[in-house]
């Protein structure tokens, strides 16, 4: 199975990229059903006056654009559901057996259009609070690396 992690930005900071690189390799290793790939997609460029909605409805656009056909579509949205990492491991088995792949969407700094997310098979809040663009590659790719864990009864995750 591919994860696509499609995601507005581009030029992460050394440490950003690092981090990602660093569970996106565990996660691909010979012993994972699960290959996680980056695809980053150019954000509209802001000025002083920009016009935050066209800003927003084009990247969406990208993203949906990006998506790889036939994919399970999971939207990363401050409105989705919330999920703990055990039931996150469930959503993984259950995409694993799907035989699709899935297409994780981060939209911008000013998220998504409704449009975009009512288009997804799933929405999923990491959490209520705001994190950064860049920091949320990083949880993303240790949460998803934490959940195959889990499946594979692998000892990382020891929580209990």
């Amino acid at each position: 199975m591919e994860i696509h992690l499609l995601a507005i930005g581009t030029k992460m900071p050394d440490w950003v990229n690092k981090g990602y690189a660093e569970y996106a390799g565990r996660l691909s290793g010979k012993s994972c059903k699960a290959r996680l790939l980056l695809k980053e997609i150019p954000a509209e460029k802001r000025v002083k006056n920009s016009d935050i909605k066209k800003l927003r409805e084009k990247e969406s656009g990208k993203l949906i654009n990006a998506i790889p056909a036939g994919s399970h579509i999971v939207a990363l949205d401050v409105l989705g559901q919330p999920w703990s990492t055990e039931k996150l491991a469930s959503h993984m088995e259950n995409w694993m057996m799907s035989g699709k792949n899935i297409a994780l969407l981060v939209g911008g700094p000013e998220g998504m259009t409704r449009e975009c997310v009512q288009q997804a098979d799933q929405v999923w809040s990491l959490s209520p609070l705001t994190f950064p663009h860049p920091l949320v590659r990083v949880i993303l790719a240790e949460q998803l690396y934490r959940a195959w864990s889990i499946t594979e009864n692998h000892p990382y995750h020891r929580a209990g």
